[in-house]
């Protein structure tokens, strides 16, 4: 089921991918004299621009459940804050490891880290070099557990927004998740309300549902 992304998150996620336009002008000029592959600037401002770099956490929830292994997954995070919590079907490398990861040049890959600013400094660092399908996470982990993990209903939402946050809740407990219910003014904030992250599983993302295994690294030019 694929989801309406969340309107009340869209300036703090164009924020920072404004940052990440920063980023580039930071490390361009270092790109443009790496041997690896030159990139243009402009072109680089596009496609962050016109988004064609990243998915949404509604997206990628989707692919998890359908079950989809056509693509490689990867947590860049430090490997404390991934074995406290990670997205379903992720692996951990590190940023300094990305290159000799074990990841392929034809493959399908999704970078994601806590905000996303990191995951964006991996997306360059492999688009220098040739991974030409890489994608980062629209607003990293924290996107996921504010969309997907925690869902929330506004105060004064249409039946509309109440309908389509009925299927954020099914697809939240999927993956262990707790739905915010609040949903009036007398009740609690969603900041007050539980968030505690769910202990994962290898059988699924909430422990009870299957997910693709981890697909074999493999090289591919």
């Amino acid at each position: 089921m694929k989801l309406e992304f969340s309107k009340a998150n869209a300036p703090r996620y164009l924020a920072v991918f404004v940052i990440i336009l920063g980023v580039i002008g930071l490390f361009a000029g270092d790109i443009k004299n790496n041997a690896s592959k030159n990139i243009d600037n402009k072109e680089l401002a596009l496609i962050v621009e016109s988004k064609v770099d990243h998915i949404t956490v509604d997206d990628l929830a989707d692919w998890l459940i359908q079950g989809r292994a056509d693509f490689r997954l990867v947590d860049i995070n430090e490997e404390k804050e991934f074995n406290d919590y990670h997205i379903p079907n992720a692996e951990n490398i590190k940023m300094t490891s990305l290159l000799d990861g074990g990841l392929g040049k034809n493959e399908k890959i999704i970078l994601y880290s806590t905000g996303g600013i990191h995951a964006a400094q991996a997306w360059m660092l492999l688009k220098a070099n040739g991974y030409d399908n890489s994608y980062t996470i629209l607003g990293g982990l924290d996107a996921w557990k504010d969309r997907i993990l925690f869902p929330s209903l506004p105060a004064g939402s249409s039946a509309i927004d109440s309908i389509n946050f009925e299927k954020l809740k099914a697809v939240s407990r999927y993956f262990g998740g707790s739905p915010q219910e609040s949903a009036s003014a007398a009740a609690p904030s969603t900041a007050t309300l539980k968030r505690e992250l769910p202990k994962l599983s290898s059988s699924g993302g909430d422990g009870s549902s299957a997910t693709p295994a981890k697909k074999k690294k493999k090289e591919g030019c």
